[in-house]
């Protein structure tokens, strides 16, 4: 999953970005409530990990903007492990809380309750032109040929199949595939493409992932 991270303490963010790789996930950060919602509109995380107490805008009022335009899963952390500190979270909207000084073991175990929730809650397979790719499996075919793609490659493969025929920018592939493991400037995109293209079309079949001049790269069946 791609898991945002929202606390002002960056011993924390440390750990928690640590611990979340470790596990396979990508990881975003923010120290404050206006980061946090200038990441939640960027990076559309799959879940939010948001401290109760922020500098500026605080872990409730993020909730409640959150909620009026997202159902992202949110796993509130708080401080003060009262009765109406809790019942306040999850009336903003939060999921589920975990209480500070959290257990790492006892966090983990609930973002990887929420993956499943997530699989759960899957389509069970994307299509477009030909193309068929299940985020369950994370299986992919080009017609009745299955591909063997990255993990990195598939990510691509699937951000291009959730938005079809959209131009999507290099900034937006980066922050969505990579996160902050890279820079969007660089070739690493140009080169995940080609590997991407190379295997979509080594039956020789028409090319789908089209070059937007200026933009970046988009889903079609025409350039």
């Amino acid at each position: 999953m791609h898991v945002l991270v929202v606390d002002d303490d960056e011993r924390v963010r440390n750990v928690m970005r640590r611990a979340l790789r470790l596990e396979g996930h990508r990881v975003s950060e923010a120290a404050d409530g206006e980061a946090a919602l200038r990441n939640l509109r960027e990076a559309d995380p799959d879940l939010v990990i948001l401290d109760l107490r922020l500098p500026g805008i605080d872990g409730i009022e993020v909730c409640k903007r959150l909620r009026s335009v997202s159902e992202v899963p949110v796993l509130m952390l708080t401080a003060r492990d009262t009765v109406p500190d809790r019942v306040q979270g999850l009336d903003s909207g939060a999921d589920d809380y975990v209480v500070k000084p959290f257990d790492l073991d006892e966090l983990l175990a609930r973002v990887r309750a929420f993956g499943r929730r997530a699989r759960a809650e899957q389509p069970a397979a994307l299509r477009f032109a030909g193309l068929t790719l299940d985020p369950g499996t994370r299986e992919a075919w080009r017609g009745e040929r299955k591909l063997a793609l990255t993990p990195r490659e598939f990510d691509l493969l699937e951000l291009f199949l959730r938005h079809p025929r959209q131009a999507l920018t290099r900034e937006l592939i980066s922050d969505r595939v990579w996160g902050y493991e890279c820079d969007f400037e660089s070739n690493v995109i140009d080169v995940c493409i080609k590997y991407l293209r190379e295997k979509l079309e080594a039956g020789a079949e028409l090319r789908l992932i089209q070059t937007v001049r200026g933009i970046g790269y988009a889903l079609r069946e025409e350039p």
